[in-house]
């Protein structure tokens, strides 16, 4: 057993954190507040193969294992939750089903303009007004075969990018099971809403989505008709590795800010550092982190060694996204007054993990899936 990162793995950590301190550290709090995604970045990024971190080399990505994902998203994270939530989104959720389930001519067509940077971003569309945790039933956007085209007809929300996307992934009920078809969002019907009014992640913008007699080749099925639902839950077993991994990259930001003010901040003519009080909750805080780090870190390995991984995912989605609301509600505590004002980045950083334990899977969800795997086993 060998806890340490290859060579390789830490050149490319290293990499993206120079990267992330350059291009979107710096920008996290003007992406809050204009409520915009970092475009500039994401351009610069996908040179280094950000936008393509899910794509195979053949169609124009960096085809990276799931560990160097993982170490990518967290440096991410660190910077800026907006940003590193639409990225991961755009590969994790947008990009991988197409590279795992779509057509040669799907791949061709969408893959290497998507990891260019060159385009817009991709994007996934699974929730309804009737169907959050429960897509297997309440699913109710269909798409009907017509000669050689899908024509669709629902409507989807918290679709994380679609304003920002060339396609959208969409989740529709064929007949009595689930498919996966490609929808370009510049097709006739498919209208999207104004952006979401968030608590946080303003950077990164979420929509509803509306497809009215939506119309797109019978092509842009993804794999086999009636496998939707399996392929979405295959989908979102790798992209809750990469929640985790972002949720561990906010939690180290908030820890580092808050280690920052206990060594400057003096009470009772010493820093707040030297208090106990305030060195049990950074303690704490360190070995929660450590803990969700080595927990993403085994659902990555587990699944780039081909071995079952989901309840791992779950498992590292739960621990890694509740640790950091927690360690971001310290680092507010420990800032005192301090860290309610928008002076400092921790009440930004605390609002963009707050979603963390709700999108792609709730921790109320991961539960269940972790038990259901710990008693079948």
């Amino acid at each position: 057993m060998n806890f340490e990162l290859s060579q390789e793995h830490k050149q490319w950590q290293a990499a993206v954190h120079d990267f992330v301190a350059r291009e979107i550290k710096p920008k996290a709090r003007e992406v809050d507040e204009r409520s915009e995604f970092n475009w500039e970045a994401a351009r610069k990024g996908a040179a280094l193969g950000l936008l393509g971190m899910h794509i195979p080399e053949a169609y124009g990505g960096a085809e990276l294992d799931t560990l160097s994902i993982v170490l990518a998203v967290e440096e991410m994270g660190w910077g800026c939750g907006s940003t590193a939530l639409s990225i991961g989104a755009h590969s994790a959720l947008g990009c991988a089903p197409v590279a795992l389930f779509g057509s040669e001519e799907l791949k061709q067509k969408y893959l290497p303009v998507a990891a260019g940077g060159k385009s817009k971003l991709a994007a996934l569309a699974l929730t309804e007004p009737g169907a959050g945790s429960d897509l297997g039933g309440g699913v109710q956007t269909r798409a009907v075969r017509d000669g050689d085209s899908w024509v669709i007809n629902g409507n989807k929300m918290w679709c994380t990018n679609a304003s920002i996307a060339d396609f959208i992934v969409t989740l529709v009920r064929t007949g009595e099971r689930h498919s996966l078809i490609l929808v370009p969002t510049d097709t006739p019907g498919l209208s999207i809403g104004p952006a979401e009014k968030k608590m946080g992640l303003h950077g990164s913008p979420t929509h509803a989505v509306s497809y009215q007699d939506v119309r797109v080749p019978a092509g842009n099925l993804l794999g086999e008709e009636g496998k939707g639902l399996a392929y979405t839950f295959a989908t979102l077993d790798g992209g809750r590795v990469g929640i985790g991994a972002l949720s561990v990259g906010l939690a180290r930001a908030a820890l580092e800010e808050a280690i920052k003010y206990a060594k400057q901040r003096k009470t009772f003519g010493q820093p707040i550092a030297n208090h106990q009080a305030i060195q049990w909750m950074l303690a704490d805080a360190e070995t929660q982190l450590s803990a969700a780090r080595l927990l993403v870190w085994q659902a990555a390995w587990n699944k780039d060694n081909g071995k079952p991984f989901a309840k791992q995912a779950a498992m590292a989605k739960l621990f890694a996204t509740e640790v950091a609301e927690t360690i971001c509600r310290n680092a507010i505590q420990i800032h005192g007054g301090y860290g309610y004002s928008s002076e400092f980045p921790v009440e930004l950083i605390y609002r963009d993990a707050r979603l963390m334990t709700i999108g792609e899977g709730t921790s109320e969800i991961m539960r269940m899936v972790i038990a259901r795997h710990v008693i079948e086993e």
